[in-house]
């Protein structure tokens, strides 16, 4: 029994030791607790960085705690695209028909498929219209069906901010896009005090504006009065609030909530300002049809590694969500949703790549939903995937670079420093949310992996996170 007793406690001597020893062969090389001090009060940091070409930690910090993706989530989004659509994936829009023509007589409906192109505009569309001319249509006799089967449910995300909703950097992912599914109108201020400012939109943008904006000469006088828009069916808004006056008309630019009828508007007017004559009515379609078409005109966008340049370089959320819904419909071979694209996100990381991104909650693609929680831990799986993958994906490549382009071009807490163009990262951020993720390439050459995901902060304090930022990562850059 003694014999055994001491077999025993030298067993866990050994495990101790080689638990003490990993302990030690993993501890950061950087103190978190030095930079800490200079993040504003009440700040929420989760932090992982760590040196790809040593394989080691440099630095650690609430590495496990949920938060706020933002759109450091479109990392995510890209490395799912890239493994499920693959780089070639372009997206196709289409006019189709069942029926003859004769005599430059379209003898039925012309069916515009949509697939939730993100780049498709005027342009394209006057590009398919001339290609029905070159095959001598002049007159549609039927309906102009605008198919959008391909996406299902609602095109607004959960978690979404209400008030985002107007904005175009919020419009909702329609299946049918043009020009970003993004007007512009003009306000022009009243000449006299409390007059109404007068609103214009082209005449070729199919919506209806109207105005009850108060214009002000002096900005004490229109506290607490601010400028709003409101949104209605029928491609409806009204503009109500207050502004000051200016001599020169204003741009400002609104989202489309309706992408099915708007697009129905503008191929309508487009036919008929062409030279085709249509009198019919626009039908929505929403549910597949598998009846036998031909295709009379194509449109396809740039490949998927275009698209995701864009997408990571400068921040583009259309292009994120318009993604999210295509794996959804492409994963599964149904009507994309937020729910299906949810879960083929990760089903294609954990099938394809090995990355099981346990207590995770993904709502969009984009991060604009406040329902998205990520942790740094779970977020750094996806950048060593990346890494390691590079040679194929080439999504390194994709990402803005400090100083140089994209949203980290001017980001203040790495230009004018030995840090510009040695950074490579996704920046993420919403009110009060203030995100990196990417890669350093050090002073000495190594490939190091980050992500900080910063909230819980007010927007007086960021000279505080430029200076915490640029501490952290020079010392990061210049020690590893």
């Amino acid at each position: 029994m003694s014999h055994l007793k001491n077999a025993l406690l030298l067993k866990a001597l050994f495990v101790i030791i080689a638990y003490c020893g990993w302990s030690v062969g993993i501890q950061a090389s950087v103190k978190i607790d030095n930079y800490l001090p200079l993040l504003p009060s009440g700040s929420n940091l989760s932090l992982l960085i760590e040196d790809l070409t040593d394989n080691k930690l440099i630095t650690e910090f609430q590495s496990e705690q949920l938060t706020l993706p933002a759109s450091t989530q479109k990392i995510i989004t890209a490395l799912a695209a890239m493994l499920e659509l693959g780089t070639d994936f372009r997206y196709s829009t289409t006019f189709a028909t069942d029926s003859t023509i004769t005599n430059g007589i379209l003898n039925g409906d012309l069916v515009a498929t949509f697939r939730g192109d993100p780049t498709f505009g005027r342009k394209q569309l006057a590009d398919m219209i001339n290609q029905l001319k070159s095959q001598g249509i002049n007159k549609i006799s039927g309906n102009l069906i605008i198919d959008t089967s391909v996406f299902a449910s609602h095109d607004k995300a959960s978690g979404w901010s209400w008030n985002n909703l107007a904005h175009c950097y919020n419009t909702p992912p329609s299946a049918a896009i043009i020009d970003r599914n993004c007007f512009h109108v003009l306000i022009k201020s009243a000449n006299k005090q409390l007059g109404i400012a007068k609103v214009t939109i082209p005449s070729s943008t199919p919506v209806s504006v109207t105005s009850e904006i108060v214009t002000y000469t002096q900005q004490k006088e229109m506290k607490y009065c601010e400028l709003d828009v409101t949104t209605y069916d029928n491609l409806r808004y009204r503009l109500t609030g207050c502004m000051l006056y200016y001599k020169n008309p204003i741009m400002l630019s609104f989202a489309i909530q309706d992408g099915n009828e708007y697009v129905g508007r503008i191929i309508r007017n487009a036919l008929n300002n062409m030279g085709i004559i249509f009198n019919g009515k626009v039908i929505l379609r929403t549910t597949l049809v598998t009846k036998k078409t031909a295709i009379l005109a194509t449109n396809k966008s740039v490949p998927l590694s275009e698209l995701l340049t864009i997408m990571l370089k400068q921040s583009d959320n259309l292009i994120a969500d318009s993604l999210f819904r295509t794996l959804g419909n492409h994963y599964y071979k149904k009507p994309g949703t937020w729910r299906n694209g949810r879960d083929a996100v990760l089903h294609i990381l954990q099938d394809k790549a090995g990355i099981k991104l346990d207590n995770t909650v993904i709502a969009d693609g984009s991060g604009l939903s406040k329902d998205n929680l990520i942790s740094s831990k779970m977020l750094l799986q996806i950048l060593r995937y990346i890494a390691s993958n590079d040679d194929v994906l080439k999504m390194t490549a994709m990402m803005p670079i400090a100083g140089l382009d994209g949203t980290l071009r001017n980001r203040k807490s790495f230009t004018g420093t030995e840090l510009e163009g040695k950074i490579i990262a996704k920046t993420g951020s919403l009110k009060g949310v203030y995100n990196l993720a990417g890669f350093i390439i050090s002073a000495k050459g190594h490939k190091i992996a980050f992500v900080q995901l910063l909230s819980s902060y007010s927007s007086k304090n960021q000279q505080a996170l430029n200076q915490f930022e640029s501490a952290l990562y020079q010392d990061i850059y210049a020690k590893n």
